[in-house]
């Protein structure tokens, strides 16, 4: 039997997405999203939702680009930090020894040191509540060589990400691979 929770944010798992965006004065920022994942195929696009609160918020409204960073587990530090302190009263990166790359796609930087980015163009804006979700556009996907599988595509076990807990915040590891998608439900028979 179930047991109702109420009505929470709790959506299991949920990625790690660390968001870069360049203040007015062209600082570089990163913040640790914990709303956001896959919206659209065509045209490929990703949905973080921020507050209006955050420094990144009005990065987002102003530049109308951001990256969406992926760390794997080596930065779960790092990662948890850029969620703790805000870009407006610290320099994320001077503190993390982390390393802004300018993109020359989009009007925002990304992470060095993380294996996978998303480079996005703003393209909606909605408000929800107290988040205001930004849609962006992929309009590049860089990956470290070394987290790419035989036929080029991510290998998540080299990529090693990890995910969020909302409701009691901790991070977990990815678990063991356990099938092929749109491949291991075929031969079961539902009666």
């Amino acid at each position: 039997m179930k047991k109702s929770l109420g009505a929470k944010t709790i959506v299991y798992p949920a990625p790690v997405l660390i968001v870069g965006t360049y203040d007015k004065a062209g600082k570089p920022n990163a913040m640790n999203v914990a709303w956001g994942g896959l919206c659209c195929s065509n045209p490929p696009s990703v949905a973080v939702s921020i507050r209006k609160a955050t420094y990144t918020y009005g990065n987002v409204v102003d530049r109308k680009a951001f990256t969406v960073n992926i760390p794997s587990e080596s930065y779960v530090k790092e990662a948890d930090y850029f969620g703790i302190v805000s870009g407006g009263k610290e320099d994320k990166f001077s503190a993390t020894g982390l390393t802004p790359e300018r993109s020359t796609l989009v009007d925002a930087p990304y992470i060095k040191e993380f294996p996978l980015v998303l480079e996005c163009k703003l393209t909606h804006t909605v408000e929800i509540g107290l988040h205001t979700q930004f849609i962006g556009e992929i309009v590049d996907v860089k990956a470290e060589e070394s987290v790419l599988g035989e036929t080029g595509s991510v290998d998540m076990e080299k990529l090693n990400p990890f995910l969020y807990a909302p409701e009691i915040r901790m991070y977990y590891g990815i678990g063991k691979f356990l099938g092929k998608a749109h491949s291991i439900g075929k031969p079961t028979k539902i009666s």
